[in-house]
């Protein structure tokens, strides 16, 4: 009778939290409303669409995102570069290379599925843009 009466209890704490876990959910509830939004940019997961990279180059200068970069392995990349002056640039581990023509960006896209540090460079400037650390 015992056991009986104990896994009673339980199975009543159990409907009592879940209960409890239920209160506060009211979308009028504006407490309720201010705790979600608190809490919901740092519990998200990244991105779907990844990480975007976006690089511009004037008079030979690079701004935006340069320097070492982290990404997480097999997270999607797009670098998007623009220049001034027609080049070549090239992300140095996967092998991928794009053209650059003045005012126009260009896109690289690819899943950073190799653990490493990769430099993204100009070809004929040699000039790198950044570094990507996928680990």
């Amino acid at each position: 009778m015992t056991a009986h009466r104990g896994r009673r209890s339980v199975l009543t704490a159990g409907l009592l939290l879940t209960l409890a876990g239920c209160a506060g959910t009211d979308p009028s509830d504006s407490r309720a409303a201010a705790t979600a939004a608190e809490v919901a940019p740092s519990a998200a997961p990244e991105s779907p669409a990844g990480q975007h990279l976006t690089v511009q180059l004037t008079g030979g200068q690079a701004s935006g995102d340069t320097g070492r970069v982290p990404v997480a392995v097999g997270t999607p990349v797009t670098l998007s570069i623009t220049s001034d002056a027609a080049d070549e640039v090239h992300v140095h581990g996967y092998d991928l290379e794009a053209t650059l023509t003045p005012g126009t960006p260009a896109e690289i896209s690819f899943d950073a599925g190799i653990p490493g540090v990769f430099e993204v460079e100009l070809h004929e400037a040699g000039t790198v843009l950044l570094s990507l650390q996928v680990g």
